[in-house]
């Protein structure tokens, strides 16, 4: 392959959705899609859409896509030259990247040395506080012991998080409000951090009452160009987890915005970074009406809500990844960059919101998403697919784009109601509730909105309808799909294209 050339055949290191979302980029620059499949994903949508699929093993994902050698082993298989990771399993892992790059095998992401550098806490709130970006008060180095850490939250003050130092989704996360809090929950912080990212170590950040959640969308290429293309609100979570994602936040401030971009910039050039990444911050707002921001992590790798800086800004994330990889320069510089509109993204998980949010997984017996102006679905998925339990139980995003910001939550609003999914419980009932809530729709947000607003609480309460019934009937309906025969051939894209398992009438970028 030539330097600056779009590759001819690229692997693509996950499943669901994203495998999908990389493929039509795949087929958008010309490149010839390779996947790979477990047990459980033998007939999921990613393999049928491929151009060739490599099984690499059982169900869990220990064995299967979080092995670096089966990764690597069917790309050489297949002839690949890069390897796109997604999101999640080995997207940020540097020791993936560095067997990526043993092997002659392009990376599309970052270099090691930046995943290394950001995908420590410590050491990444170090690194930018000394480029001179605000960090939340807190350590900035190791806690050594119980003792260490009471001394470390005396000094910062009650409440406080202790957090995992190598990880995120809520792994190793825990708020402490006084010191007995702390006695007991320091060492079971560590070992779920240890099982979650082989890595025990912990640090303390103070606790902010009510903050924002806004991240930047970077780029940057091999030839040290950086650009932002904008924020992300994500301050709808539920336990951590990102549930809503907007471009761009409905914070009207536009110098204090501009700020958080160029200190986006900063941490990039920190890291000597390139390819795309996100830079997250947390927004305190004081009572002044003042706003303060502070560094909280880098994520170095595509996110899930990318699909919202997608449509306010007409670029298209992943193909640029791959671009990047491939050697191109920056097609923009950052004056050229002027996002318009306004863009929601909703979750749609097999989950039931009237039963505290437990899993739903089986066969959706029935799949038809919503369409129509302004709405955009990213899906791994069709009708007779199955949710399999050993994975994240992620349906579909939705995205509704308007000229403004209540133009895009009306679209949302109709988008929920034209979706159609039998079989699995979902998430949908929740949004419906949060995007005709008051406050959401004046935009008064913040990362404990759910539980002030008391929005689970208010599901459960209207629900008449046993807890038991639904989860049975989902364990029932996955147990018998799990019996069924599998299908054992799986090679190029004529096998499934001639077949007539091969459906996907809802499934467009």
């Amino acid at each position: 392959m030539k330097k600056g050339s779009v590759f001819k055949k690229l692997l693509i290191a996950n499943r669901g959705e994203i495998a999908v979302r990389i493929i039509r980029a795949c087929r958008d620059l010309g490149i010839s899609p390779v996947v790979v499949f477990s047990e459980a994903d033998r007939e999921a949508l990613h393999v049928r859409l491929s151009d060739e699929a490599h099984f690499i093993g059982p169900s869990p994902s220990l064995e299967s896509y979080l092995v670096v050698e089966k990764i690597i082993d069917a790309a050489r298989k297949s002839g690949a030259e890069a390897i796109h990771p997604g999101y999640g399993f080995l997207s940020e892992n540097e020791l993936f990247a560095q067997a990526c790059e043993d092997s002659k095998l392009v990376f599309i992401g970052p270099s090691t040395a930046s995943i290394k550098l950001m995908g420590s806490k410590i050491a990444s709130r170090a690194a930018v506080q000394k480029a001179g970006v605000p960090i939340v008060p807190g350590t900035t180095r190791p806690l050594r012991s119980r003792e260490d850490a009471l001394k470390a939250a005396s000094e910062i003050g009650y409440p406080i998080m202790l957090k995992a130092s190598a990880g995120g989704g809520g792994k190793g996360l825990r708020l402490v409000s006084s010191e007995e809090e702390l006695t007991s929950l320091y060492e079971t912080a560590g070992s779920e951090a240890r099982a979650s990212f082989n890595d025990s170590t912990l640090l303390i950040e103070k606790y902010l009452m009510k903050p924002r959640h806004i991240e930047i969308q970077v780029l940057g290429d091999l030839k040290g160009n950086v650009i932002h293309l904008g924020e992300r609100e994500c301050s709808i979570q539920r336990r951590h987890q990102k549930l809503v994602e907007e471009s761009p936040s409905p914070l009207e401030d536009e110098e204090f915005l501009r700020k958080i971009g160029e200190a986006a910039l900063a941490v990039a050039k920190t890291a000597d970074y390139y390819n795309a990444g996100t830079v997250e911050f947390i927004v305190e707002s004081a009572e002044t009406g003042e706003h303060k921001f502070y560094f909280l992590e880098m994520n170095t790798r595509l996110q899930v809500e990318h699909p919202v800086t997608e449509l306010v800004t007409g670029i298209d994330l992943v193909s640029e990844q791959i671009r990047i990889a491939a050697g191109s320069r920056l097609a923009w510089r950052q004056e050229e960059i002027r996002p318009r509109g306004t863009a929601i993204e909703c979750r749609i998980y097999a989950e039931d919101p009237y039963t505290h949010f437990c899993p739903s997984p089986g066969t959706l017996t029935t799949y038809v998403e919503p369409s129509g102006p302004g709405i955009r679905t990213d899906s791994g998925v069709c009708s007779g697919s199955t949710i399999p339990v050993e994975y994240d139980p992620l349906i579909s995003k939705v995205i509704a784009y308007g000229e403004d910001r209540q133009q895009a939550i009306l679209r949302m609003q109709r988008a929920l109601g034209e979706y159609k999914i039998g079989g699995v419980r979902t998430t949908i009932p929740f949004f419906q509730v949060l995007l005709s809530h008051p406050a959401f729709i004046e935009a008064d947000l913040h990362t404990h909105f759910i539980d002030e607003q008391q929005l689970i609480q208010r599901l459960e309460e209207e629900s008449g309808e046993s807890d038991t019934v639904p989860l049975i009937a989902a364990a029932l309906n996955h147990f018998y799909e799990a019996q069924k025969p599998k299908s054992q051939v799986y090679g190029k894209r004529n096998l499934w294209r001639n077949s007539q398992h091969h459906s996907d009438p809802f499934h467009k970028w």
